[in-house]
């Protein structure tokens, strides 16, 4: 048992006595090992749900601009470029900015529940990860709330055993954007230690005005030893982002205006930290101990470009925000992992606790627009007899989890799997405003919780060693953000959303492995869905009035056969409103839900002339949707091009070349309306589109130090 810790992940890939469901297989069989699955390193023909992987090796070839350019390649997983990381997010849900959905790394959240923000990721440093995992569909079971739609799963790179070092930089100059990466490694003895970093800069005019984004994201991981069965792993995650906010396009500039901005002083600024501290050993005999401490710290300020209402036409004032929201957390996570030799069955259990505190404070900003150029151009303090902020609270959350999965195999190629997990969540409130609950200061004290059980049963047969099916219903929830909660004076009263998921899936090789599908075929119903009902004019508050229901198919194919290699990944889903009545005489119950596309697709053929060289050309796809609500407003979808090319001149030195938007096309990231579908149609006051960038091209150039 000495090799237990460092060699188990390495059995469950090639060792068929350690994964007696791969007993049968031959050469043509694929075995790819994931842990979000399970939490724990498992065969992924084992695992009865949905989950796309982006390897070590992709990250290599791909050297992604932004995560999104990697992990769109997934079947079903939709990353929306809004800017400078700033991102939304497509998976089995529509286009949106909803918390639902769970981050992590190295299976903890990167952010405390109740806190969601849709830019997460730009929590997140590319360099320091060697896999991510995307989870689709509830994964509430293993990763507690808003595990929704999905959990996108980075896993840290682990240091080298011999020593290796990278110096990268890159240059777009129609983006205004320069990148410099470095990372060092090795191991010495038992401690292993890896950094990586890197630095970004984008000009604050390119081919869009208003649009600088400054990042640094560092990574610094040491593994330790302490014994052949266990060992001590610390990691310390730090990102600085400043970034322009250039916000959305009215129609007329949107077709008209390329790279315009309206917004002249809008922004966002992060400041994140985690540090985490894992021991994990043998401390039963075929049984795994892991105990991770973690820590973050988070300061998010900004004016938001989508705050600034009133602003139509040459008015000369309108109403903007500014705020802040500041995280900092202490937690713990424990879990178990114990195998047994009846019916090769496996139980993985845990105890999760994440205590944190949320101050939050924001202001009213009245804003002067230049009637001529359409443009914002300047701001005051809206409300300046209350330099308080017109929101001024912190809000204490406590989550208390635990959870169980355990998994059997009845029949040497069936293996069955069940979990559940429970979660307790309170919010501690308190109002730094006075008086507290009158107009415009906010709503009074309270200590409010909430508690959800989600299960998940699910199985896989292994039909032929190539092939196997697997089946799963699961159960995911998302309480009620502190923001829907404690945003005006009055406290709706609200219970958790959730959502119940069926889905079915294939996957198969061919060809002695040279091609893989992956598909999945799912339903997601959800109940209690928190919406915005309007009680009278200019009076909304937020209930658990809605339920949606979201059908697809996902499919992913992916071909390697030396000097060719090719890759699709494609959905058709249907995302429609069960019921949404938004007033007593507006209702848009069996429409389809805004910015929820028939068909996404990502496809691309690569070639290899020679030896350390590839070019590929990339196609990707979006489907037409709906804008609004009512199903009125339509945006046509759009084609796009890329072009990647990279040749390894040694050992040593990488050069490349990447050409986005090759057709150079008019698209949107994002497009919406808020026209009802009552009353005058007006697009360049209700419709907003999101600007895709125009043609350009990157080089890069790495140096590799080492034997790596």
């Amino acid at each position: 048992m000495a090799c237990f810790l460092p060699c188990s992940a390495v059995a469950l890939a090639g060792n068929d006595d350690a994964n007696p469901n791969a007993a049968a297989a031959n050469a043509g069989a694929v075995h790819e090992v994931v842990v979000s699955g399970s939490r724990a390193a498992t065969d992924l023909n084992e695992t009865p749900q949905a989950i796309g992987v982006v390897t070590a090796s992709m990250l290599k070839q791909d050297k992604p601009k932004t995560m999104g350019d990697i992990i769109n390649r997934i079947a079903g997983v939709y990353w929306n470029d809004l800017g400078n990381e700033q991102h939304s997010m497509s998976i089995r849900q529509p286009v949106s900015t909803n918390a639902v959905y769970q981050y992590l790394e190295d299976g903890i959240p990167i952010r405390p529940l109740g806190v969601f923000n849709h830019n997460s990721l730009n929590e997140m440093n590319m360099a320091g990860s060697s896999t991510v995992e995307v989870v689709k569909g509830p994964a509430s079971s293993l990763y507690g709330s808003n595990a929704v739609g999905g959990a996108v799963n980075f896993l840290s790179a682990a240091p080298s055993k011999e020593l290796t070092a990278l110096l990268g930089m890159r240059y777009d100059q129609t983006a205004g954007f320069r990148r410099i990466d470095t990372m060092a490694s090795n191991t010495f003895g038992d401690l292993g230690l890896r950094f990586a970093h890197y630095s970004s800069r984008r000009s604050e005019n390119n081919w869009q005005e208003y649009s600088y984004g400054n990042k640094d994201s560092l990574t610094a991981r040491a593994d330790y030893a302490l014994t052949p069965t266990a060992v001590l792993r610390a990691s310390l995650v730090h990102t600085d982002l400043d970034a322009a906010m250039a916000g959305s396009l009215n129609e007329t500039d949107f077709r008209n205006s390329n790279g315009k901005s309206i917004n002249t002083f809008t922004y966002r600024k992060d400041k994140t930290t985690r540090g985490s501290l894992a021991w994990e050993a043998e401390t039963l005999r075929d049984g795994v101990t892991t105990v991770t401490l973690f820590k973050r710290q988070n300061d998010h300020g900004q004016i938001p470009s989508y705050t600034m209402v009133g602003c139509s036409g040459t008015a000369k004032a309108c109403q903007g925000t500014e705020n802040n929201n500041h995280v900092d957390s202490l937690g713990l996570d424990l879990k178990h992992q114990q195998n047994f030799n009846w019916m090769q069955s496996r139980l993985i259990a845990g105890v999760y606790w994440d205590k944190s505190d949320n101050p939050y404070y924001s202001n009213n900003l009245a804003v002067v627009r230049d009637p001529v150029s359409g443009k914002n151009i300047s701001y005051t303090l809206a409300n300046a007899t209350t330099p308080k902020g017109v929101r001024n609270y912190q809000t204490d959350i406590d989550n208390l989890a635990v959870f169980a999965q355990y998994e059997m195999s009845p029949l040497q190629d069936v293996r069955l799997v069940a979990g559940v997990r429970n979660d307790r969540i309170e919010y501690n409130y308190h109002n730094l405003l006075a008086p507290q609950g009158s107009a415009n200061y906010g709503a009074p004290d309270e200590v409010r919780s909430f508690s959800r059980l989600s299960p998940k049963l699910g199985a896989t047969w292994a039909v032929t060693p190539q092939a196997s099916v697997y089946g799963n219903i699961s159960e995911g929830f998302t309480p009620p953000e502190i923001s829907q909660l404690y945003g005006k004076t009055g406290i709706p009263d609200l219970s958790p959303a959730t959502y119940r998921n069926t889905e079915i899936g294939l996957r198969m090789a061919f060809l002695d492995g040279k091609l893989r599908l992956d598909s999945a075929l799912y339903r997601l119903d959800g109940r209690d869905t928190i919406v915005s009902y309007t009680v009278t004019p200019g009076n909304s508050e937020n209930r658990n009035a809605g339920r949606t229901r979201s059908e697809g198919i996902e499919l992913g194919l992916n071909f390697n056969a030396g000097a060719w290699d090719a890759r699709l990944g494609t959905t058709f889903a249907r995302h429609r409103f069960q019921r949404y009545q938004v007033s007593s005489t507006l209702d848009y119950s069996g429409k389809d839900m805004p910015q929820a596309p028939r068909d996404i697709t990502s496809a691309e053929i690569g070639f290899k002339p020679l030896a350390g060289a590839r070019v590929a050309l990339e196609w990707v796809h979006q489907g037409k949707y709906w804008m609004n609500n009512a199903n009125t407003v339509e945006y046509g979808g759009h084609h796009l091009f890329n072009l990647r090319a990279h040749y390894e001149v040694n050992r040593q030195l990488e050069i490349w070349l990447q050409g986005r938007n090759l057709a150079n096309r008019l698209y949107a990231d994002s497009a919406s309306s808020s026209y009802s579908g009552v009353g005058a149609y007006q697009p360049d006051v209700q419709n907003s589109y999101t600007q895709g960038a125009p043609r350009s091209w990157m080089i890069g150039l790495n140096y590799r130090f080492g034997n790596k």
